[in-house]
């Protein structure tokens, strides 16, 4: 399955130090079978104060990470 990262979705990681690779890593452990569609995941991640919330958009064999980024204290998972 090949993952695309929108330009937003550049923009936010640039913005709020976020790696690639640890979006990678999260979207791995959500496991394969992700169903078309829209999906927002929330993870907890090392070495970020907050959650991270990763917006994803599935469609066939292409997933498209949409928006990235830390959620504010008081919306956690």
């Amino acid at each position: 399955m090949e993952i695309k990262f929108s330009r937003h979705a550049k923009r936010r990681a640039k913005l709020y130090k976020i790696p690639e690779s640890t979006i990678l890593e999260i979207l791995e452990g959500e496991g394969k079978e992700l169903s078309p569609g829209v999906h927002e995941i929330i993870e907890s991640v090392g070495g970020f104060k907050y959650s991270l919330k990763i917006i994803i958009a599935v469609e066939d064999d292409l997933i498209t990470i949409v928006t990235n980024y830390p959620l504010k204290r008081g919306r956690e998972k």
